[in-house]
């Protein structure tokens, strides 16, 4: 039965992915590196270290720099994410994310937050959401970051739910991938075919109909329950 949403924040709630790509690409062209448009979709869902060694990875300079100038290079990464994201506001909720959080809310689901971004409680405020969420995993805490299920497995205990009580939901290939890997539901919202690997998909937010998505729910669950007992 389902009990309750966990959402990643970036490209999910708001597009504050862009604004983690606009900082990672800046950073990319001041070490000499142009970043290929397939380079978007690696760095979404990632933790800040691991995005960078995406980047250095990109441009062939693994292994260039000590742990002193990688963690000077994230810090330059988040000052300059930080002074974008400053003049969030509600209006960048995006579509359909109000009415579906409003629905849960009203159906009694508990919901919570599974982002790599330390920045989520500040963007949530921002945004005026923080009172939807009862749980946020707080990124310090973990030793992997997505595709490791990890995030996904603390937000469903911080939540006090098991795997097939939850749905999750995903903008990114490797957040897709940590949502299987802690064998929940998944949600995905974007382009099907970089996203295969989600239970359920949308082209974008403004497709998020919590009915319908419980009926696919449901539906899968009653099956595995079927299978089962067969």
């Amino acid at each position: 039965m389902l009990k309750g949403l966990i959402f990643d924040l970036d490209g999910v709630i708001t597009d504050s992915a862009r604004f983690h790509l606009a900082a990672w690409n800046e950073l990319a062209r001041q070490l000499g590196i142009e970043l290929p448009p397939e380079a978007n979709d690696d760095l979404r869902g990632r933790s800040r270290m691991d995005s960078l060694a995406v980047i250095l990875n990109y441009g062939g300079q693994v292994g260039r720099y000590s742990e002193e100038e990688l963690a000077a290079f994230a810090a330059q990464k988040n000052a300059a994410y930080t002074k974008l994201i400053a003049g969030m506001t509600e209006a960048d909720v995006l579509p359909g994310i109000h009415r579906l959080l409003d629905d849960a809310k009203t159906s009694g689901l508990t919901m919570a937050i599974a982002s790599a971004s330390r920045n989520a409680p500040v963007i949530l405020n921002q945004l005026r959401l923080t009172d939807y969420f009862t749980a946020t995993v707080d990124p310090n805490d973990l030793q992997h970051g997505k595709p490791d299920p990890e995030i996904f497995v603390r937000a469903q205990k911080l939540l006090g739910l098991q795997t097939d009580e939850v749905i999750s939901f995903e903008d990114a290939s490797a957040g897709v991938q940590a949502i299987k890997a802690a064998g929940q539901y998944a949600v995905g919202i974007g382009d099907v075919h970089v996203l295969a690997a989600a239970d359920y998909n949308v082209p974008d937010t403004g497709a998020l109909v919590l009915s319908k998505i419980k009926v696919a729910f449901d539906t899968q669950t009653q099956t595995k329950e079927e299978m089962s007992h067969g």
